[in-house]
């Protein structure tokens, strides 16, 4: 299958979109598929306002044309509803052509963080974006049920994956050398430092130990000047951030608008338990297989005083955290996505089960 990709968020970009689409790239091509992705490295690019260190593709659709024309793709997944994705979504419009989309990143939320857009004509622009499309592709239950509330149709169910390997298991936390001595116990933040991460949530915690936070954005400058005696590590390549989840005691996500939140699976990878709010990321992460847990969480708590939730976990074994991120297999994830593409014309292939190629009726 020739698998057109079409995605604003790519490297150098560091977040978890482009995570999650990197190793789907990776997975698809394993199993043998063609995957062309276009990104905004390919185009002559503008700075995101408001937004530091995301450029976009500047009037992309004469360059995009010209790449689709070539490829002739089996399928085409647009993964964001940035400049790309808008110019994609109109190429496959006037060729008559069916895509997939995907609700990666709750934007309304970011939009009204920083600029007060209200949610309701934020939502409104996506849901104008993803109409035509065959599939939207959303990572939780928790976010299906609210786009579909908000009027989205053609929701399928994404759940994402964590690759095991890169984030080895550790039963006690180590310590990672270049961060200096910290005191016990660790608590750990790793992301994008951004309006909608609510990263004061945590900063403000007044529990023991130390806090680390691990990333860059445009609130980096303002919150490291009203928290000095936090850690700032910046970016890390993600083999040298395996090593710091692996030092800390806990993970904290205090995020309420991450759709998913792969950080925290990456965490539990190597052992370390996740405290959260109980909002849709962390309900699909974390589940509800513990009863006896805060929250009914597995590999680490819930609850709606992040503190409360910081001590559940605290008190969360590593080989829990660690058995319930190998419950997200990306294996069974990009078979999931397969499943869930549909043929830009009829009788293109589009998937693979066992093996064995599978033409898709297109919609």
């Amino acid at each position: 299958m020739k698998l057109a990709l079409i995605t604003d968020a790519w490297f150098p970009q560091v977040n978890g979109v482009v995570t999650t689409l990197a190793e789907l790239e990776r997975s698809l091509t394993e199993l043998g598929h063609q995957v062309e992705v276009i990104h905004p490295a390919q185009f002559k690019t503008m700075p995101c306002p408001g937004y530091a260190g995301i450029d976009l593709a500047l009037r992309p659709k004469r360059v995009l044309r010209a790449k689709l024309d070539a490829l002739q793709p089996d399928a085409i997944h647009i993964a964001t509803e940035g400049p790309l994705g808008w110019a994609a979504r109109s190429y496959c419009l006037k060729h008559k052509l069916a895509f997939s989309t995907a609700f990666h990143t709750k934007f309304p939320e970011i939009l009204h963080a920083a600029c007060k857009v209200p949610l309701s004509w934020g939502y409104a622009w996506f849901r104008h974006f993803h109409k035509p499309s065959s599939a939207v592709m959303v990572p939780t239950l928790g976010v299906l049920n609210m786009l579909q509330a908000r009027g989205f149709g053609q929701l399928r169910g994404w759940t994402h994956g964590v690759d095991t390997q890169l984030f080895p298991f550790h039963d006690t936390p180590t310590p990672y050398p270049p961060a200096g001595a910290l005191a016990r116990p660790v608590s750990l933040f790793v992301g994008r430092v951004s309006y909608e991460k609510n990263i004061e949530a945590f900063l403000k915690l007044d529990v023991p130990g130390t806090k680390v936070i691990c990333g860059v954005g445009p609130v980096e400058q303002s919150l490291r000047s009203r928290y000095p005696a936090a850690r700032w590590l910046g970016i890390l390549p993600r083999d040298e951030l395996a090593k710091v989840y692996a030092a800390a005691d806990v993970f904290v996500f205090p995020s309420h608008a991450d759709t998913f939140g792969l950080v925290m699976l990456e965490a539990m990878a190597c052992g370390t338990p996740v405290a959260a709010y109980p909002v849709d990321g962390p309900r699909e992460v974390l589940g509800q297989g513990n009863p006896a847990n805060l929250g009914g969480a597995t590999g680490g708590a819930m609850h709606a005083d992040l503190t409360q939730a910081f001590y559940a976990a605290l008190g969360t074994s590593r080989w829990e955290a660690r058995s319930r991120a190998l419950g997200f297999d990306w294996c069974a994830a990009t078979q999931s996505f397969l499943s869930f593409l549909v043929p830009t014309r009829p009788g293109s292939r589009v998937g693979s089960v066992g093996g064995v190629v599978v033409r898709l009726t297109a919609v």
